[in-house]
């Protein structure tokens, strides 16, 4: 039953990722909600915990890769606007050919 609860939990993650990522963009927002439900489908009748377990912590990984490296670009004119969500930016740190001191 606890299975049961994870695999719930994680199937509403990504659709919930699914929705903040490809805001406004109706193709990849179809294809992403048929994505998921087609793989969860497919793995409906899986008994065996372990497996579970492995197929948890897979959605779980694809979870996060999506909410933290998929950013947005849109056509304008000949070239492409990219629109990255708020808390992209926020964890965004330049990169520094110098070495840090330690304090």
């Amino acid at each position: 039953m606890e299975s049961r609860l994870k695999v719930l939990r994680i199937f509403k993650a990504l659709h919930r990722t699914r929705l903040d990522v490809f805001k406004d963009d109706l193709r990849a927002l179809t294809a992403a909600r048929q994505k998921i439900n087609e793989e969860f489908r497919k793995n409906k009748e899986e008994t065996s915990e372990e497996k579970i377990n492995e197929m948890i912590k897979m959605a779980s990984d694809v979870e996060v890769i999506l909410r933290k490296t998929v950013i947005q670009g849109v056509h304008v004119e000949d070239k492409i606007l990219l629109r990255p969500r708020e808390n992209l930016l926020l964890e965004n740190v330049p990169y520094c050919d110098t070495p840090r001191k330690k304090s």
